[in-house]
């Protein structure tokens, strides 16, 4: 490459970029022949230096949440099971009961405003030109039954947009039934995220404290191997938006 150690060193510990040209004459030295690898890390490498649209909510977000949306916005797929309704898929209310439900209780208004904002923002993948995301996501049913009561009809309106956006090319959305068998996800919610190419899967886990993350050979198929199981525990899609209507009717 003619570079001198300490350059490729600094690249390898990423401390330093790489410039997509460079990327190519790398493989080649490595003797890379996958057609799918050279495309997928020059695309990585053009866009390293980009300034995501999330970066200007730093004050309110964790770098963890800051990293996951990173993820999310390069993804092509998502497997998702979840005791709440994900974020992807909630209304501005039913984020804002969360958002503050969910964290520290000093909390400021501004602050959940921005998250909320943050949660709606991240939604355009859903819809983004060409490639949409695709997002698999299976609810635990006793989420569909929670219920605010200083503002009743933030859960009708979330389960309207539930069935608006089943329908949307490439989202499927399952219900767990309370009457369900064992299943992995009572271990606790995670998601899979798959990007395009060879990239390998990163698995999300949440919990009260942040989000961690999976990134190896075993992981990735492992709780996909999981989320199959999931699936195979819920109720079908037709089966499972139907429910989600009549607890619609039933909150009205």
């Amino acid at each position: 490459m003619g570079w001198k150690a300490p350059k490729m060193s600094k690249i390898e510990n990423a401390t330093l970029g790489i410039r997509a040209p460079d990327v190519k004459r790398l493989l080649d030295v490595y003797e890379v022949e996958d057609e799918t690898v050279l495309p997928a890390l020059e695309n990585l490498a053009r866009d390293a230096g980009k300034r995501g649209w999330w970066q200007t909510y730093s004050g309110v977000m964790s770098q963890s949440y800051a990293d996951y949306i990173a993820l999310e916005s390069d993804a092509s797929r998502i497997r998702q099971w979840s005791g709440l309704i994900p974020g992807l898929l909630q209304t501005g209310a039913y984020a804002r009961e969360v958002i503050t439900a969910t964290n520290d209780a000093g909390i400021t208004a501004d602050e959940v405003n921005g998250l909320v904002e943050v949660r709606q923002a991240r939604q355009a993948v859903l819809t983004r030109p060409g490639a949409p995301l695709e997002l698999w996501a299976v609810i635990n049913q006793a989420a569909l039954h929670q219920r605010f009561a200083m503002r009743p009809e933030t859960m009708r309106d979330q389960l309207r947009r539930l069935r608006e956006v089943a329908e949307l090319p490439g989202i499927t959305i399952q219900v767990m039934p309370l009457a369900c068998t064992p299943h992995p996800g009572l271990a606790g919610p995670f998601s899979v995220v798959s990007f395009p190419g060879p990239m390998l899967d990163v698995v999300l886990l949440e919990n009260f404290l942040g989000n961690s993350y999976l990134e190896d050979e075993k992981a990735g198929p492992a709780f996909g191997s999981a989320f199959e199981r999931i699936v195979a525990a819920a109720l079908a899609p037709d089966d499972s938006l139907a429910l989600i209507h009549r607890l619609e009717d039933e909150s009205s």
